[in-house]
């Protein structure tokens, strides 16, 4: 038997296009679709080591909490400033300003982990902690390193900070913190550079100089809460924990109001760290995106395309970057820092632009992604027309009036190139006019939103077309799994799938379902991860450099990262969270807990 695909009015509009009077068709030829001047070949995707939607995501993503939790290895060294009257917080052991480089935060909840007793012993609140706040009197001058560049582990984080100070990677230098600070202040000194900004929990600033473009605004003796902090994991001849179960979580011993309240701390800057989770992240550093360098520039560092051949985003890393492209790195960002190049920035908002782009299309492809899935394959017919009525209205703001399909039943979708292009190009096409004036970096950055555009409107555009010739021509149906609308489905689920993949946003890596009102939705991140799910991936040993007191937070950051092991453990999941994190909801009313 044979049906007529119908499309609701997409077919009855097809006709009447084709039914012009000659007043019509003179008017058309005025208003000639243009040729297309690119390549607008809906077969040419992006080539397997094109970096477009690498860069895209990570500039996007700049002073993010999530999307730097998820992918911890940063990628990019961003110069940039902290405004004047912003607010620092400084936890420390003594009424005393520090006289040496030092750890801030941006918000007093982190700070407050770091707050510990004169007394020298962890954990004594018979004489509390002191907590510093200042204030930036002049707008202080930072680099800014993506990912989750204080998080001490092995695996990548610190990279970036390593070819900095010591022009290789150094994971044995993982938690020297002290050592780290001070390199990254002399380094800095040649470039007036008063701080670099880093994420764990929540956002820091290594301060080089207290005394350098702030003043303190207090030094309060503030009352120390003691923390009841999770076990140490076994050491490698211990035997491991059992293994989770489904409804396994990682209670921080909330057996008691008492231990509620030695909890609460901990978990008040995970809640802090959550407020800067999404754009626009946090807004107390202001980045330099024309001054910026992305290890993703595939020209700038061609070895590390090489040493990331065949892995996965999650183990990108700077290992095995060549001598040469290191070089490359030092002269870039000494001509950076001292503004060598004398181009001057197009004054282009980058992350505004890119940010656009991502409201745009990121729900909207999740929905579409929803429709293609949400039905039986009975219905596949239904799914298809609902599909392609979205991606109607998805693409409305590009559909040329003369840009219709051939009635001689072509499936090239040559006629629909126009619409290709004018989708692709639509946010960039006026800036192509000033490129002359675009820095190295803002070019890097308009060739990834210009990729990621291209790529996008090439699978909506082609999924769009492919449903206007179906209409067109019509063709036999048979409700088989072998039927044309059963492989057409079949093509549309896996090609938005695909790329959704490639696009790769954090905004789709969320808690489904939805957390419950006492609950948030929580991206594991250093050094919170579920010890009985197998522990943190540990750094070698050595929290060295320092003959201070250690906080009691930092202590058990000490007693549990450097454990001695032979070699790392084998994760006891296919996704150990520290190598994937997953999101899950996890209770911010009591008994609080971390799963």
């Amino acid at each position: 038997m044979r049906r007529f695909v119908s499309w609701g009015g997409l077919g009855i509009l097809t006709f009447l296009r084709c039914l012009v009077d000659a007043q019509e068709v003179e008017q058309a030829v005025l208003t000639k679709v243009p040729e297309p001047k690119d390549d607008w070949d809906f077969a040419k995707g992006p080539t397997k080591n094109s970096t477009h939607n690498l860069v895209f995501d990570t500039v996007g993503s700049f002073l993010q909490h999530w999307p730097n939790t998820r992918y911890r290895n940063g990628h990019n060294i961003v110069p940039g400033v902290v405004p004047i009257g912003t607010l620092l917080y400084h936890g420390t052991y003594r009424d005393q300003i520090p006289e040496e480089p030092e750890w801030t935060a941006t918000d007093p909840e982190h700070a407050y982990l770091f707050c510990r007793s004169d007394s020298g012993r962890p954990g004594n609140s018979a004489n509390g902690c002191w907590q510093l706040t200042l204030v930036t009197t002049r707008p202080l001058k930072v680099i800014y390193f993506d990912g989750s560049s204080a998080a001490k582990m092995r695996g990548g984080p610190m990279d970036s900070q390593d070819l900095v100070i010591w022009g290789r990677v150094r994971p044995e230098y993982v938690m020297k913190e002290r050592e780290r600070a001070d390199k990254l202040c002399e380094w800095g000194k040649r470039y007036d550079l008063d701080g670099f900004v880093r994420m764990e929990m929540d956002f820091e600033i290594i301060l080089c100089d207290f005394t350098a473009g702030v003043k303190p605004v207090s030094f309060h003796n503030l009352a120390t809460v003691n923390m009841d902090l999770p076990p140490i994991p076994p050491g490698p001849r211990q035997p491991p924990p059992p293994s989770p179960t489904s409804n396994t979580t990682l209670h921080l011993r909330p057996s008691s109001p008492g231990s509620q309240r030695r909890i609460a701390p901990m978990f008040r800057v995970v809640e802090s760290g959550s407020w800067h989770n999404h754009y626009p992240g946090d807004t107390r550093m202001q980045l330099d995106y024309s001054r910026m360098i992305s290890f993703y520039d595939t020209d700038m560092f061609p070895s590390l395309q090489v040493a990331r051949a065949g892995k996965g985003r999650l183990n990108h890393s700077l290992e095995g970057i060549a001598p040469s492209d290191v070089l490359q790195l030092q002269l870039h960002l000494n001509e950076l820092l001292t503004n060598d190049s004398g181009v001057i920035a197009s004054g282009i908002e980058w992350a505004s632009l890119i940010k656009q782009i991502m409201q745009r299309y990121a729900e909207s492809l999740e929905l579409l992604h929803y429709i293609l899935n949400s039905t039986s394959e009975t219905d596949a017919e239904g799914a298809l027309k609902q599909a392609h009525r979205h991606l109607t209205s998805m693409l409305a703001p590009y559909i040329l009036h003369a840009a219709v399909p051939p009635m001689d039943g072509s499936t090239s979708h040559s006629w629909a190139a126009p619409i290709f292009e004018h989708c692709a190009t639509t946010h960039t096409s006026h800036i192509e006019t000033i490129s002359t004036t675009l820095t190295y970096s803002e070019k890097l950055i308009l060739q990834a939103i210009q990729g990621v555009s291209k790529e996008i409107c090439r699978v909506l555009v082609t999924t769009w077309a492919e449903g206007m010739e179906t209409d067109a021509i019509a063709f036999d149906l048979v409700d088989t799994e072998s039927s044309p609308i059963q492989e057409l489905l079949k093509t549309w689920k896996l090609r938005v799938e695909d790329l959704m993949a490639w696009l790769d946003w954090s905004y789709w890596r969320t808690c489904h379902p939805a957390c419950s009102y006492e609950e948030m939705c929580y991206l594991p991140t250093w050094p919170f991860f579920s010890h009985n799910r197998g522990g943190p991936r540990p750094p070698l040993p050595g929290l060295q450099g320092s003959t201070k007191p250690l906080s009691r937070f930092m202590t058990w950051v000490q007693e549990t990262l450097t454990f001695k092991t032979d070699e790392t453990p084998a994760p006891s999941e296919p996704h150990e969270v520290w190598v994937d994190p997953q999101p899950s909801c996890i209770r911010r009313v009591e008994p609080l807990d971390f799963k």
